[in-house]
């Protein structure tokens, strides 16, 4: 199985899938260093998004289940989506390389063009992760910490998107508007006044804003 970091620390060793219903399969990614579990929603395409949620792990993402919702949205325009939970949530640079993972994961399915989607700490595994991977065309943070985020300037010349509740009691809307600033174009900045932390006083509004930058996104980057 491919080397999955620029260590080559973490390896790929087997996949185990089966349906979770018509649209999704339950995964789990066994590495040399432990296993991931994920979501695959499938598609014909070679586009992917690959989501992350916060420092506490789990799937499906916040705006009750942002992550499976838009998942399944694009699954019949050919993007195939894969939601992924951590080894060692909270561990940054180990969260890094399970993303890295499951990017490996994915070109080997044949998704060669992939977008990253995190929320909270989940945005600084997806920036950092960003940086040293060549198939991301496109990184989405979304309530997002700043703590490990100096790679974000790297990103350039790919799209970055940074969404923030104008209202979060976790992380205050400073912390995209910062990373907004040291991002390179073309960087994009969503603030919704009224939205906390987990987005759910905006789930409309993300839903729509997320999957038309993403639809946006793919469609630009052939």
């Amino acid at each position: 199985m491919p080397r999955t970091g620029p260590a080559a620390s973490l390896t790929l060793t087997e996949v185990v899938r089966h349906p979770e219903d018509e649209q999704s399969d339950l995964v789990k990614l066994v590495t040399s260093q432990g296993s991931l579990v994920g979501r695959l929603h499938p598609a014909q395409g070679d586009a992917a998004v690959l989501w992350v949620f916060g420092s506490g792990g789990g799937l499906g993402g916040p705006a009750g289940g942002l992550y499976s919702r838009l998942a399944e949205r694009l699954q019949p325009a050919g993007v195939t989506s894969l939601e992924l939970d951590y080894r060692r949530p909270g561990e940054l640079q180990g969260c890094v390389m399970d993303v890295l993972v499951g990017l490996a994961w994915l070109e080997s399915l044949g998704q060669r063009r992939v977008v990253l989607v995190g929320h909270s700490f989940g945005g600084a595994v997806v920036i950092g992760a960003g940086a040293l991977s060549d198939r991301v065309i496109a990184v989405a943070a979304l309530s997002s910490q700043t703590a490990g985020t100096s790679a974000v300037a790297r990103l350039s010349p790919r799209p970055t998107l940074f969404i923030h509740g104008e209202a979060d009691e976790i992380l205050p809307a400073a912390c995209s508007r910062d990373l907004h600033a040291r991002a390179g174009e073309p960087r994009s900045l969503i603030l919704y006044p009224g939205c906390r932390h987990g987005l759910d006083q905006c789930r409309d509004a993300l839903d729509r804003d997320l999957l038309a930058w993403i639809e946006g996104v793919l469609a630009a980057t052939p």
